[in-house]
């Protein structure tokens, strides 16, 4: 079964192409991307429909479910990775501590663009992290990383907790180990997971931005700031 429902995934994505969206997806990136164009909406039902399919035949267990992730990943298309990371996302409730080595896996071999790192990261390895919150520690490894997505990841797989309040301690020293990285995509990262923790949390991330806002790239800075008061802005942008 496994053969077989991924050839007929890639004959709807194939069935499914679209000009436009491929020659827009190139626009997204400065990397080369490989993507069939298929409209990001389409992409979801597909991930839907098939993983459906797998329940009702009793193949939707976290084992299978990851053999088949890792098949997809394989052919690097964007749009197998959306559908792989949608499906490991489904099976959360099974998660146990030793699938941190199979999402760092994912992230080291087969993360080449900011929209797979944030896919993966925000909702699968997010999920895992509020789990399993200890491992936080690793993604304080992954700051240190010489891979520029494991270092992305590190910030983005805390956007979905820093909009629930969660991690606020760790996203700040996640902030202070990436605060100088030379890498745009990083610091937009980092950017990010600032802004969604200033949703709960204005105060304490404005006085962050304010304590460190001589080092902090203006890019990550922007990010941090963009949910604040217009007051606040403007003191948070001042030389």
């Amino acid at each position: 079964m496994q053969a077989d429902i991924i050839a007929r995934i890639r004959k709807d994505l194939i069935e499914n192409m679209d000009e436009n969206t491929k020659n827009s997806c190139s626009r997204f990136f400065k990397e080369e991307v490989k993507c069939y164009g298929v409209k990001t909406s389409t992409v979801g039902k597909i991930a839907k429909d098939y993983f459906r399919e797998l329940k009702q035949a009793g193949q939707a267990e976290k084992l299978n479910i990851f053999i088949l992730c890792e098949e997809l990943l394989q052919s690097d298309y964007c749009e197998e990775a959306y559908i792989a990371f949608e499906w490991a996302y489904e099976v959360r409730a099974e998660y146990t501590e030793a699938d941190f080595s199979v999402f760092e896996h994912w992230v080291k071999s087969y993360v080449n663009n900011w929209a797979k790192c944030d896919t993966l990261c925000n909702h699968t390895v997010g999920s895992f992290i509020e789990k399993f919150p200890s491992y936080i520690e690793n993604l304080k490894l992954w700051t240190q990383s010489d891979n520029r997505w494991l270092r992305r990841a590190s910030a983005v797989t805390l956007v979905l907790p820093a909009r629930k309040g969660l991690f606020l301690p760790e996203i700040f020293e996640i902030s202070d180990l990436l605060l100088t990285d030379k890498d745009d995509l990083v610091q937009k990262g980092y950017g990010w997971m600032l802004k969604e923790a200033s949703k709960p949390h204005q105060q304490e991330v404005f006085d962050y931005v304010m304590k460190n806002k001589k080092e902090m790239p203006r890019t990550s800075l922007r990010y941090a700031i963009e949910k604040f008061p217009a007051d606040l802005r403007a003191e948070a942008m001042k030389k």
